[in-house]
């Protein structure tokens, strides 16, 4: 029927319980999303079949978040999905879609995918010969080769990831393909304002659309629970990388539509998916959203505009969140929204945020603690030092250290030195603590190449304590930067970094890492795979053929 109701972008599932999950779309018009369940597995005595919301509209674009309900714990689920009583997913040619809850039993084995920084297809063959397969693509569909011939719907959930955890720049807002640029050149002049990097509301909508659709990928995401933050290319590279960025990039008089747009769709395509249901319900932005008869964006653009003033405050906007996967506690944290840029005080996190991480990374009874952080607390030694050599010279007013710090990323943990240090502290006392976990994992991106670093503290700690980082999922880094990144986890370059890092008056670090994997390079996806209280990690890069092929596995416990 021409005149039905459309299913623009997934259904992405996100958040899930014990009892509860959520289900996102866009959709082409208002109207009702309906989630319907399959008998598969018992529910409880008080959920129904299907399950509903109305849509929600900004700037044209529609919306619905389903919470589904009173479901059992660690039963599974196939579900469809209904647009004004027409069912348009699932499609043809895929596995059935499932909702799998969290069960209270610790003994299952729990698989967290990671990675970041995942570039869109582009429309340009030359192009894609140099990006190459996006791993992320050649996961999902091994998945779905594996899945086509499985009618045993436990079977099947059984070989799904527990989540997926995509850690920054799903969407490249200053970096846009050839195709989208040829899209803006028809909508605006690419001479003025923002030129071809995205300048509204509706162009982002338009760069998720050109992200997420991708089939196989589509599946994946509306069958594992896809957890979710943001990094600089989100937004814009060097993101907050400091006071002195911020107040270049105020004076362009494009800016702050584009920081509002996009902060406000973060919030709808990311940051609204990864609250759980007892905590949308106390949102009061999700409620004001739900509430507008028409257009809701000048809600969101309010609320962007408050989270955008409110960096280098004690207590700003908290993207962070966290997700409780039986036995292992996530904890997603922002590390680029919530910053003080002050040249007296500069956090990585603010002290609101930081107080909370330290409060929810200490519960006892825990398995694993898992620290997702789109940048990396534990970089190359040698690099770390420069970082923190770089701050202490720009925040004495150096402007080499200032261009040195925008022009090669000089943004890591280390280069927020005082957060580092905390950071060091906080994990110390987990893992140091009687009721300590088996782990503590750091899980990480943004700098284009994975490895795995075992971290020491002066104290003996009861937990394993690890750096695990993943990049890119798509993209490329330049020729070059393999021998820095490789020279950076040399001995020899990192007792001489230290030496200088001493002669410039940078305090000895709080821990001591190496590295037990890698570096790997090329377009990678990571997969942690958790039972009980033992732990691995699997490296894995994608092929010219389409296919995965092992770098390395890696026993953590």
């Amino acid at each position: 029927m021409t005149d039905s109701t459309a299913l623009v972008l997934g259904p992405l599932l996100r958040h899930v319980g014990t009892t509860t999950a959520t289900v996102w779309v866009e959709v082409d018009r208002p109207g009702t999303v309906e989630v319907h369940l399959g008998d598969a597995a018992p529910r409880s005595s008080t959920s129904s079949g299907s399950h509903t919301a109305p849509t929600f509209t900004v700037c044209g674009q529609h919306y619905a978040l389903v919470v589904v309900r009173d479901l059992a714990p660690g039963s599974v689920h196939p579900y469809e999905v209904h647009l004004d009583g027409e069912r348009v997913w699932p499609v043809e040619g895929l596995p059935p879609s499932r909702i799998r809850t969290r069960s209270t039993h610790t003994g299952r084995t729990q698989r967290v995918v990671f990675g970041s920084c995942r570039y869109p297809p582009t429309g340009d063959p030359e192009l894609e010969t140099t990006l190459g397969v996006d791993a992320l693509d050649a996961y999902a569909a091994r998945l779905v080769r594996r899945l086509t011939t499985v009618t045993d719907d436990e079977a099947a959930a059984a070989e799904l990831p527990d989540a997926v955890c995509l850690l920054g720049d799903q969407v490249y807002a200053d970096e846009t393909t050839p195709r989208t640029q040829e899209w803006i050149a028809r909508r605006r002049d690419e001479d003025e304002g923002a030129g071809t990097e995205i300048a509204d509301y509706t162009e982002y909508a338009h760069l998720y659309a050109e992200t997420w659709r991708d089939p196989e990928v589509r599946w994946l995401l509306s069958t594992a629970p896809v957890a979710m933050i943001f990094d600089d290319h989100d937004i814009r590279d060097d993101w907050n990388t400091s006071q002195a960025w911020r107040e270049e990039i105020a004076r362009l008089d494009w800016w702050p539509t584009r920081i509002r747009a996009g902060l406000a769709s973060y919030w709808v395509y990311q940051h609204l998916g990864n609250m759980d249901p007892a905590t949308l319900e106390s949102d009061d932005v999700y409620r004001k959203v739900l509430a507008c008869e028409g257009d809701a964006y000048p809600v969101l653009d309010e609320f962007a505009a408050r989270a955008d003033a409110a960096v280098g405050q004690p207590e700003g906007i908290r993207w962070s969140y966290r997700w409780d996967l039986g036995g292992t506690r996530l904890l997603m944290v922002d590390s680029r929204c919530g910053r003080v840029l002050n040249d007296d005080e500069r956090l990585m996190i603010n002290d609101d945020t930081f107080a909370w991480l330290e409060s929810e990374a200490g519960a006892p009874d825990l398995d694993h603690v898992l620290i997702g952080s789109s940048i990396p607390w534990l970089m190359p030694p040698a690099i770390s030092q420069v970082q923190s050599m770089d701050e202490r010279s720009a925040t004495r007013g150096s402007r080499v250290a200032e261009w040195l710090r925008q022009a090669v990323d000089l943004e890591h943990w280390p280069a927020f030195r005082a957060s580092f240090d905390r950071l060091a502290r906080l994990v110390e006392r987990t893992a140091a603590s009687s009721t300590a976990p088996a782990t503590v994992c750091v899980l990480s991106g943004d700098v284009h190449h994975c490895y795995a670093a075992r971290a020491t503290f002066p104290t003996p700690t009861h937990s394993h304590v690890y750096q695990l980082t993943c990049s890119p999922v798509r993209n490329e880094v330049p020729w070059f930067m393999e021998y820095v990144f490789a020279a950076g986890w040399r001995r020899s370059a990192t007792r001489l970094a230290r030496r200088l890092g001493r002669a410039w008056g940078v305090p000895p670090e709080p821990v001591e890492w190496d590295a037990i994997g890698g570096p790997y390079f090329g377009n990678a996806i990571a997969t942690l795979e958790l039972t009980g209280r033992s732990a691995r990690v699997r490296f894995e890069r994608s092929t010219r053929e389409g296919n995965l092929e092992p770098m390395s596995v890696l026993p953590l416990t």
